[in-house]
This record gives C-alpha cells, structure tokens and sequence, in this order.
C-alpha cells in the first residue's frame, strides 16, 4: 500500500510502523462549592505543566537549537498570558465549575479565535493552543505524559503530533515521522527538519486500519509511505538508504575544503542560526561564518524587552565562540508572522505589508537603539557585521545611520568601549531591488532575503497552502532581480549574498554563481552539501 503526502525533510526510512493515536481528555462540567480550592488546583496543574515544558525546552536547546526551541517558551508565555488565565479564572468564580471544564472553555475560545484567520501560521498556532490545553487539563486529570522512552526505533505514523511529543521521543529513535494533518509551517515539521529526521505531512491514511508492527518505507524526498511493503521496494529502499550514506560520507570530506568552483571562484559558505546554542551545528558543519543571527529570538523568547545587557552577553558569546569568523546579526525582524504579544503592535488586516521590521525600529527608537548600544558594544568581541531588514527606501537607510550616530555618541560620552561594525542591509522588497543602485552607496554589504523578495515580487502569501500552486521561486521575475541587486553592489564596490530559503536550492547554485553572489548563507545542515556542489562547478560548462 503506497500513499503521497506533502514532503516535509527529505531522507530514507526503513522499519517497523509504530502508530500513535489521538489522547482526546475527556472534560465534563461539574459544579464546585469553593473556587478558592479550584483556583489552587489550578495553579498547582500550570505549575507542573510550565516545569514540563522547561524540560523540553531544555532538551530541545540541546537537540535543535534555540530556533527550534522557542515553541516551548511560547507555550510557556501562553500560561501565563492574562487574557487566557483571566478566562479561566472568571469561568471557575462566576460559574462554580471545575477547573477542567474553564480550562477548556478558555483554550477553545482562544483556538477558534487563531483558526478562524486567514493566515496559515496563524491557523496551525490555533495546535498550540490546544496542546497547551489538553497538556492542562491532563494535569488536573492526574493523567501522566506518554512515555517513549521505550520505543523501538520506528517509523512513527499519527494524526498529528505536538511538539512536546516529538521532543519527547529519543530523536534516534525516531526513523521518520508522518502525519495525516499538519503543514509545513507547523512546528512540528519544523523539528523534525531540525533533528534530520525524513518527515511528511498530509499523507491519506485510517489509523485504526494501520496496526502498529508493519514494516514501512518513507521517502522524504517525493513524500510517500509505503505500508506492507513487498520485497522488490524493501530492496530498493535499502538502495537508496546505501547511496545516502554513502553521500553522507563524502560530505564528511569537506570539511576544511575551500569553497571555491573548479573555475577557481571563490564564494562564502556561511550559516543561519538563531541562537547561541547553534553555533555548535554551524561549526560542526564548517560554516565560514555566521550570515543571519535571527537577533528576534531574543524577543520571542521572552515576555518583556531583553535589557542591553542581556542582548550584549548573547552577542559577546557568538562573536567569543566564533572567533575572527564573520558573524552577521540581523536588527530586529518582528511582525508578520513573529508576533510578540508585549510590543502590543496590534492586529492588522494584512500583516505581512504592515507595522514589522525596520518600521518598528524607526517607530519605537528606545527599542533600537537599546539594540544598537548592545550590538556597538559587541563589536569589541570579534567580527560583526549588523544587518537591517524590510528596507524600501534611501530615507530608511538615512535615519538609521542617524541613529547609530546618535548611540554611538552616547557610548563615547559615556566612556563606555565599543567598535563601529560593518553594517549592511537586507534587500527583500522590490522596492528595495529598483534602487539598489543608489542603496549600495550608503552600506557595506546587500543580503537577499529571497523568502520575502519572492512573495512580494508575486504578490503572493508564501505561507498560504492553496497558493502552493503559484509559489515559484525559480520566477524570471525574482532571478532578475537578483542579478540586479548583485549588478547595483558590485558597481559600488559591496560584497552581496542570500539569506533567503534560495541559499541552499542547488538547482540554482551554478546560476547564482554565474550572476557573481559572493556569499551564500544556508542553514547549518546544507553547509557540507551545497560546497561540495559549488566545488563541482564549471563555470564555462554551467554557461
């Protein structure tokens, strides 16, 4: 039986099927007759559930990262938002009910109020709420969390998975994950990408009729499941499996190698991250650099503004951990769809075009500049480079050289030490494309942000499943403006890379190549395979 769904990580997996079934914690309403009772049995549950969560935050820095770990605190944050713990405290007074009961009342809200939005991350956030409401409800159950920590390594097959379950698994364990709902964008095959594990999502199957046991295939690379498999696919998945061991071997041999074409072009190969705790990833895969610390993370992880002092120990610990390596710190890039809840920046009709990025910055100067004076003070620690998003305009670039003046002031009359860094900005608008020319004369660097540049060059929501259809990064349109962008910095003199999701798509590297991109930077996993293509690139043969 061989069924398709929605590639979520590509890899190989062969083995027996362990299939995972919906806890479903059933909640009746039942009068009580002291709310003083229920309201600590309620935060003795939100004080266990809150320590769990920790844990896997914990365990999750260390597995994937902060990036990967910040659904955890934004759980966190939910149990400790007002509007949530206010619902459900006015429910147990008001009505004299049990505390399950309120709990559920209040998630349900709340879940409906995020499945109801048009945005497709907004919708799966209506998961969280749920996982974070049932992980509550069980608690005041008495239930305990599933235990996996005796499973067999298994192929693992679900209606969905949260992701505190994944986390819980032993990630070696865990041969593959499919889900039968789910997207792309959903936390949960944002993990499994980050634990290498080949995932998919979508995939059409009754679980009651897949008994755990049964030996299965899953290919990530064109997203299908085999169940029963005959001995025919069982041989050549186990093909496949040797071919991709095999090229794991090889890339192994390119570390400490020279990203450099046949040709002898030499580009930079540098590393995503989105926290101190990736830096270990980035440097075990031979990243010549850091190209986008997501500073955001520092935000979202967060429920109040992180102090100049706490910004400067997380920067001081990049640049400290990466030595002379260029680490490239991207200024605050909230709105969108990283929403953060403190800023009270509202709810807009269309957020992706509204309040984000370099406008909160230039709007809200205590914020930016609080950010500038870490980073100018960082600056003593090693190589930074500071990037600024969401530029439209030679205004923008003018008023934020204005500000770092204005910082950098500050820090001098203050006698406080620090070191004015190379500072360049992100080209993501077509805005920003078209006057490229005279935008190089004033920074020292572009970064493409190819996953915006892309939905705002289409004018389409790249987080929209139905416009799947009519999401093509590879457009003329976008390839263009890439070599325009790389034309504009070079005639200035400007170093320019990619960010951008396109980093790492090796169908484009030898034209990348080609247009003169000199720095392309990747997520750390991609680092050792996109060198070894560049290192087998032709320029006269890709021409």
């Amino acid at each position: 039986m061989r069924m398709i769904g929605k590639a979520v990580h590509y890899g190989i997996a062969v083995g027996p099927v362990v299939v995972i079934k919906p806890r479903e914690a059933q909640v009746k309403r039942y009068k009580i007759y002291n709310t003083s009772s229920e309201m600590i049995r309620l935060e003795q549950s939100l004080y266990k559930v809150k320590n769990h969560l920790r844990r896997l935050y914990d365990k999750a820095v260390a597995e994937v990262g902060s990036e990967g770990a910040a659904i955890f605190n934004a759980h966190i944050m939910l149990l400790e938002d007002e509007g949530y713990l206010d619902s459900v405290h006015s429910i147990i007074q008001a009505e004299k009910v049990n505390a399950e009961y309120a709990v559920a009342t209040t998630g349900t809200h709340f879940a409906d109020m995020f499945a109801e939005m048009d945005d497709e991350y907004m919708q799966e956030r209506s998961r969280d709420v749920l996982d974070v409401t049932g992980r509550v409800i069980r608690a005041l159950q008495g239930q305990e969390e599933l235990d996996f920590s005796e499973m067999e390594p298994s192929i693992i097959l679900a209606d969905d998975l949260t992701p505190g379950e994944v986390m819980q698994m032993d990630s070696k364990k865990m041969l593959a994950l499919v889900t039968l709902r789910g997207s792309a964008n959903s936390h949960t095959a944002i993990l499994a990408a980050m634990m290498n594990i080949p995932a998919i999502v979508g995939v059409e199957f009754n679980l009651d009729g897949l008994p755990s046991g049964s030996i299965g295939i899953v290919d990530g690379y064109e997203g299908s499941l085999v169940i029963d498999a005959t001995e025919e696919e069982l041989a050549a998945a186990k093909e496949k499996i040797r071919v991709q061991e095999e090229e794991q071997m090889m890339l192994q041999r390119m570390k400490g190698k020279e990203t450099v074409t046949k040709g002898g072009r030499v580009v930079k190969l540098l590393a995503n991250i989105g926290g101190v705790q990736d830096i270990s990833y980035a440097l075990e895969n031979d990243a010549e650099g850091i190209g986008l610390f997501r500073s955001e993370f520092l935000y979202l992880q967060k429920d109040c503004l992180p102090t100049e002092e706490e910004q400067l120990h997380v920067y001081k610990k990049v640049l400290q951990k990466m030595g002379d390596k260029l680490v490239t710190i991207r200024t605050l890039d909230i709105g969108a769809d990283k929403q953060v809840e403190y800023l009270e920046l509202g709810k807009e009709d269309n957020p992706a075009l509204g309040f984000r990025a370099i406008r909160i910055c230039l709007t809200r100067k205590d914020i930016f500049k609080t950010q500038l004076r870490a980073l100018l003070r960082a600056g003593m620690y090693g190589n930074l480079a500071v990037l600024y998003p969401m530029i439209t305009s030679v205004k923008e670039v003018t008023q934020i050289k204005e500000i770092v003046e204005e910082v950098r002031g500050e820090l001098e009359s203050e006698g406080v030490s620090y070191k004015l860094p190379i500072q360049g900005i992100m080209i993501e608008t077509p805005a920003a494309v078209m006057i490229s020319d005279q935008l190089a004369q004033l920074v020292d660097f572009f970064s493409i942000g190819t996953n915006d540049l892309t939905q705002y060059t289409l004018a389409l929501d790249r987080q929209n499943e139905r416009l799947d259809a009519f999401y093509d990064a590879h457009h003329p349109a976008v390839l263009k403006m890439i070599e325009m962008v790389v034309k504009s910095g070079h005639n200035a003199g400007i170093p320019v890379g990619i960010c951008g999701e396109l980093g790492s798509d090796m169908a484009l590297t030898g034209r990348f190549i080609q247009m003169g991109v000199d720095e392309l930077s990747v997520s750390p996993g991609n680092v050792l395979r996109l060198r070894a293509k560049i290192r087998d690139i032709n320029e006269e043969e890709e021409g």
